[in-house]
């Protein structure tokens, strides 16, 4: 059996403690990313799924490839909550409790799931082990018993601690794709630069109905290795028109302070999107709403939904809010970046336009790109078209970004371009249908390359794994 190399687990802010009766636990770091649980009282035993059901079970250099696969887990952004952690199998699916029992099941996105589905960590039994509490049961942890993994209550004994106890290590299956950039299930990325470093803020995926409530930040030197930056604005606690549907996120800069730009709803009653805006002195927040009321009503402009915004800012300092779906409209900002002139607003809808507005300028031509089709079909792809102004007029030129079934990708689409500081290299992140397992709300984010013709054009991008 070789021997794996152990993670580091360290203490978080009491606010993340799952609370344990009779046990004197504190809350664990869990780093995400691919790991493998080692039992710390069966050396060389792994969580693992078979049949879907929960086991510990020995695994060792000499398994199979399909051992080693179920007994690797990504460590993933908790479903019900981002103070926790979901386990996701190399097969997309999800551990969770069921009648008490561990298993693999496809995330349905409901509440009832994502609660079953996620997780809490305590620290172990001994030094560097981490315990798991359930998220709608914190008195309950995961134990092996009989080599069948269970949710079961606490007991203030050296038996069950150490039953309930694991190593977190190196993942017996090693990762063979460089996607998704950050694990878990993000949407609608929007990739940007502040002072040479790169900076994410995807839709927090993974919902029934697209239901999330939170935003969180990620930042990068290097677009590989990625920083978690937290929650950035939960529409329950932080926005008092919105409790629901916290979608495409989208950040600018100007005069040292940063506006965030999003779509929200209401989870009951009058559940139009509408558009707001939040402001903060730093790129990861915290923001706060800077009106108290949408930037964009729902109804204020006839057709379509009030979401994606997304904002240019062009050579000379002017920036334009650009946003809907079914309808494409644009509008020069106010200075304040917080205000415009609703006389001014333009529809700027092209062909085959759905949702996601996207603009940028190279060599004096402006790009207009946008996703085609509905968000849960694999055929969600990006389009785009070319103008002399902001406003066009737009001629477009075809579909640069689409589904590539031979690699198990689909639903490519609602993305965002950033070029690499001082240079004419270009990226594109985007979403796709989480693989293997994904679909229109179980969805990663991932960023390849984005080139373009001698003449312009921007060349078909591949999308790779």
């Amino acid at each position: 059996m070789r021997i794996l190399p152990v993670l580091t687990l360290s203490a978080l802010a009491a606010g993340l403690l799952a609370v344990v009766p009779g046990s004197p636990a504190r809350a664990a770091a869990l780093p995400t990313g691919a790991r493998s649980l080692e039992s710390v009282n069966l050396a060389g035993r792994y969580v693992r799924h078979q049949d879907h059901l929960g086991r510990l079970d020995e695994v060792s250099s000499g398994s199979t490839t399909q051992a080693k696969l179920d007994a690797t887990f990504t460590v993933v952004n908790g479903l019900a909550s981002p103070r926790c952690h979901s386990l996701q199998a190399r097969n997309g699916q999800f551990l969770r409790h069921r009648d008490w029992r561990l298993r693999i099941d496809t995330n349905t996105g409901d509440p009832t799931f994502r609660a079953d589905a996620t997780f809490c960590a305590v620290e172990g039994s001994v030094a560097g082990s981490v315990s798991l509490a359930s998220y709608n049961y914190p008195e309950r942890r995961i134990r092996h018993r009989d080599s069948v993994l269970w949710l079961d209550p606490y007991q203030d004994t050296a038996t069950f601690r150490a039953d309930s106890s694991f190593r977190m290590t190196a993942p017996w299956a090693a990762r063979t794709t460089k996607g998704p950039v950050i694990p878990g299930l993000f949407a609608d990325p929007h990739l940007t630069a502040f002072d040479g470093r790169y900076y994410l803020y995807p839709t927090t995926d993974g919902y029934a109905g697209w239901s999330g409530t939170y935003y969180k930040a990620f930042s990068s030197t290097d677009l590989v290795n990625w920083t978690d930056h937290g929650v950035i604005l939960d529409h329950g606690p932080d926005v008092s028109w919105a409790d629901n549907s916290a979608w495409a996120p989208a950040v600018a800069a100007r005069n040292g302070r940063y506006y965030l730009y999003f779509s929200g709803g209401a989870a009951s009653g009058n559940t139009g999107k509408q558009l707001g805006v939040a402001v903060a002195d730093s790129p990861t927040g915290p923001f706060r709403d800077a009106l108290g009321h949408p930037l964009v009503r729902g109804d204020q402009f006839p057709g379509g939904q009030a979401i994606d915004p997304m904002v240019f800012t062009d050579d000379d300092g002017q920036s334009y809010l650009y946003w809907g779906q079914g309808v494409a409209r644009a509008v020069r900002l106010n200075a304040d970046m917080v205000s415009y002139d609703p006389a001014q607003v333009r529809t700027i809808t092209p062909p085959g336009y759905n949702e996601a507005p996207f603009v940028l300028t190279r060599n004096g031509t402006y790009y207009f790109m946008w996703s085609e089709n509905d968000t849960r079909s694999e055929d969600y792809r990006v389009a785009y078209a070319t103008g002399p102004s902001p406003f066009g007029p737009w001629t477009k030129r075809g579909v640069v970004l689409e589904k590539r079934l031979g690699a198990g990708i689909k639903g490519t689409g609602h993305h965002s371009v950033v070029r690499a500081p001082g240079t004419d290299t270009w990226y594109i992140a985007y979403h796709r249908f989480a693989v293997p397992a994904g679909n229109g709300t179980n969805r990663e984010t991932t960023i390849d390359r984005m080139e373009f013709n001698a003449d312009g054009t921007i060349r078909p991008i591949v999308p790779t794994l």
